[in-house]
């Protein structure tokens, strides 16, 4: 067998030591042959991928180091015999007591170093057992005994060899890897060398090393013919496998090819007999198709038309074609004339916005009043709602309620951060990868003209050197002007008269001025507990439940737990706070339910604080004393409670401190405040010495918090007057108002965030400028109920109140 065999395990040699071997046991003289004269002593040599195999020849590669010294005295013995004994590893020199017992003396041909390796091709002749170890360090020497195989013949074990040889030749025929040289081997056996064949069998097959040698070290030879056929048999399922699956893949390349011959067959054909079409004309008859049934502007038509023709002259391949077949792509995907039946009943509207949203009776009612006008119109485009209030209470669901009421698409994008107008008016059709803005994406979504568009944060939206994506929404958003909207991507004027447009912000001062003006602004403030205990009954427990699919019956959580978190975990404007507390109660009780510790929960007060740890806030005791005075304010996030605090540091100058991260509006009211307080002492029962003569600190609590703004003017002016007369304030009263010079009491923002932080904080008794008066008048009942509000025109008002000198009151 030649070098380039790909079954090098098989050699002439070994066929040849076979015959000879025979020849000796069955010659009748008696004669020995070479073979079978070997030395007592061997010089071992251990293998780590397989045992060795009497019926074996291949190549064994050793390091240099340190076994060329081993095999240099291998080479002086004129039988050149090795003994090859299986070792899991070998690293160096490894210990006598991981060699195993039984080994293969192998005869050592053409050995030959290269570098650091020295290789030589081993001839596999007999098993022996080492009997004692005369050298236990490199190079190792031990006396052996042979392990000769059983002669005889009987039934069994001639069984045994047809076995094998049939399982070899199938595998032959499975396996290519094995050449007719194999063949010819096998074919050269003798029935009466069963043991020799058995070694062959297993020496190739794949099977692991621990498998091989245990082929090896049995000495009866049909338990060794046993085995073997096993690992034969392994070997053959494996091949037979093999070969299934690469029929498997050859079928699927071979069907795949297959399709696209005929599928290239087909083309032919149907050019030759005029019927076929090519992509570019697929692509034209595809956007016309679209056209079809759309109320298309004349304009809008000439301009698709002439782009179609472009795309029919065009070459397939050229980057052109590829920018025409998308701006056609979007030309014809607009919603040309279709427009989907509006729902103009104001029951039905009045009804999905109660089934939604518990509280906010009179926000409901401002958006029944707009869709009442828009029915009566016909028509509900036109118009830019505008929902201001904190995070969390409902403003985007308003915007879904308000489309599933009128029966319309609905499509929201965010404007939170958005810095490039082309977001909004789209790309030059010169920039690669350009696209038009996102109201024409929100059309072809959508696939209609008129539906609800909502644009949440559109007072977040930011500018750069990319432009100023506010001023594009004038175009979109403005009723006299949309109905021309001109996206830059398109380039023609598409109509946006018929969507209605909500916007959702958290404040208003950071709106632009022109945009803010074209919008119909409608503020939620915020729920009070009663609200909030409402929407967790009727919508976030219910909701949470089906979400996780459990029962009612199941995971119960009481009304009075319900109202203990919201007064002492979650007591935020909105709702989000609150939803995520009753998230947190849910996944740990579920913990309870599937462990086993509890089949059914009901969470009450004292189930709370184990659920969610101690509480958030605790009851407010609302501050007292000469100098201190509670201010109501306005945040972004709703309405709070505004503790400010006066005391004279000392006598010896004159002046004003001011601490708590105030801002400069609020300074400049504090300022006010004690300009106005310091030249009307004579009026609260002091002299002007007071003032000159003591330094007073003006503090307002929460030192990290930034605060500003006008409306605190009246209370640090209270605060002061407090600390000049040494008289403490009505108990239970807070105030606000903006304060000037002269004494006058103007108005201020925010009053129903501001009563509701009233409120939540068990204050009853507030004091309002005047000119708020109908501002409280128009909040709802709810809201109002319990409350003694004062109007205060001028300080002197206001002077009256606090001292229990008289009040203007209303119930």
């Amino acid at each position: 067998m030649n070098n380039d065999d790909q079954y090098p395990d098989v050699e002439d040699e070994q066929i040849t030591d076979v015959e000879e071997d025979s020849v000796a046991i069955n010659d009748p003289r008696g004669l020995a042959l070479p073979d079978d004269v070997l030395p007592d002593t061997l010089y071992l040599l251990p293998i780590s991928s397989r045992p060795f195999f009497p019926a074996q020849v291949q190549p064994v590669m050793v390091d240099a180091d340190p076994w060329e010294d081993t095999l240099d005295r291998i080479a002086e013995d004129p039988q050149t015999a090795v003994g090859l004994v299986y070792v899991d590893k070998v690293k160096g020199a490894p210990p006598v007591e991981s060699f195993r017992a039984i080994g293969c003396v192998a005869r050592v041909h053409k050995a030959e170093k290269q570098n650091d390796k020295i290789t030589f091709l081993a001839q596999g002749v007999k098993r022996f057992e080492v009997v004692e170890w005369l050298s236990e360090t490199t190079p190792y020497l031990a006396r052996v005994r042979y392990i000769n195989d059983s002669k005889k013949s009987d039934d069994e074990t001639k069984a045994y060899s047809i076995a094998i040889l049939d399982s070899i030749k199938e595998l032959i025929r499975l396996n290519p890897l094995f050449s007719e040289d194999l063949r010819q081997y096998i074919g050269r056996f003798s029935f009466n060398e069963p043991g020799l064949l058995a070694d062959f069998a297993a020496s190739i097959t794949s099977a692991d090393g621990k498998d091989l040698y245990e082929v090896l070290e049995t000495a009866e030879v049909q338990a060794r013919m046993h085995l073997s056929l096993t690992l034969i048999k392994k070997e053959l399922e494996i091949a037979r496998l093999q070969n299934e699956i690469s029929a498997e893949v050859n079928d699927k390349i071979s069907q795949h090819q297959r399709e696209f011959f005929l599928k290239e067959q087909l083309k032919v054909i149907q050019k030759e007999l005029g019927i076929s079409k090519d992509d570019r004309t697929s692509d034209v008859e595809t956007f016309e198709a679209r056209l079809e049934g759309k109320t298309v502007p004349d304009a809008v038509n000439d301009k698709i038309q002439e782009e179609l023709h472009k795309l029919s002259i065009l070459e397939t391949g050229s980057p052109e074609y590829g920018v025409t077949r998308n701006y056609l792509d979007w030309a014809t995907s607009l919603p040309w004339g279709v427009h989907s039946a509006d729902n103009l009943d104001i029951s039905v509207a009045r009804d999905v916005l109660e089934s939604h949203h518990a509280g906010l009776g009179d926000i409901k009612d401002r958006i029944v009043e707009f869709l009442a006008l828009g029915a009566h119109r016909g028509e509900m485009g036109g118009s830019i709602l505008l929902l201001v209030g904190p995070p969390g209470v409902g403003k985007t669901s308003i915007g879904k309620s308000i489309a599933e009421s009128l029966n319309r698409k609905f499509y929201r994008f965010s404007l939170g951060g958005m810095r490039d107008e082309a977001e909004i008016k789209g790309h030059r059709r010169t920039y690669i990868g350009a696209l038009p803005g996102k109201f024409v994406q929100a059309l072809k979504d959508v696939e209609v003209e008129n539906p609800v568009i909502m644009l949440d944060e559109v007072d977040k939206i930011g500018s750069s050197f990319q432009g100023d994506p506010a001023s594009s929404l004038l175009e979109a958003l403005d009723p006299e002007q949309n109905s021309e909207f001109l996206d830059h991507y398109l380039d023609m004027r598409v109509d946006l008269s018929k969507t209605l447009f909500i916007c959702t912000a958290n404040q208003l001062d950071t709106i632009p001025a022109p945009l803010l003006d074209r919008m119909d602004v409608i503020r939620l403030s915020g729920y009070i507990g009663d609200e909030k205990l409402a929407i967790a009954k009727q919508h976030l427990w219910p909701k949470l439940l089906k979400k996780n699919k459990l029962l009612k019956k199941q995971l119960n959580i009481t009304d009075a737990a319900l109202r203990h978190i919201i007064e002492h975990y979650a007591r935020e404007a909105g709702v989000r706070g609150l939803d995520k507390l009753l998230q947190k109660i849910l996944r740990k009780s579920v913990v309870s339910l599937m462990t086993g510790e509890k089949e059914t929960i009901s969470v009450g007060v004292k189930d709370v604080e184990k659920l969610l740890g101690m509480p958030y806030f605790r009851p407010e005791k609302t501050l007292q004393g000469v100098g201190v005075v509670t201010g109501l304010a306005w945040t972004s996030m709703g309405g709070a409670t505004l503790p400010i605090e006066a005391n004279k540091v000392h006598d010896l100058t004159r002046g004003l401190k001011l601490t708590g991260k105030l801002g400069d509006v609020m300074k400049e009211s504090a300022e006010i405040a004690y300009s106005y307080v310091f030249s009307h002492t004579k009026s609260y029962q002091r002299t002007p010495e007071y003032f000159d003569k003591c330094l007073v600190h003006l503090h307002v609590p929460e030192g990290a918090t930034p605060k500003d703004g006008p409306s605190a003017g009246v209370t640090m002016a209270t605060a002061l007057m407090s600390l000049a007369r040494g008289e403490p304030i009505r108990k239970g009263l807070a105030m606000t108002g903006e304060l000037t010079l002269t004494g006058q009491v103007l108005a201020v923002g925010g009053i129903r965030e501001k009563i509701i932080a009233a409120k939540r904080s068990k204050i009853s008794e507030v004091i309002l400028p005047e000119p708020n008066r109908r501002d409280f008048y128009e909040l709802p009942e709810s809201v109002k109920e319990g409350m003694t509000v004062h109007f205060a025109e001028r300080f002197a008002d206001v002077e009256k109140i606090v001292f229990n000198r008289g009040s203007n009151d209303v119930h």
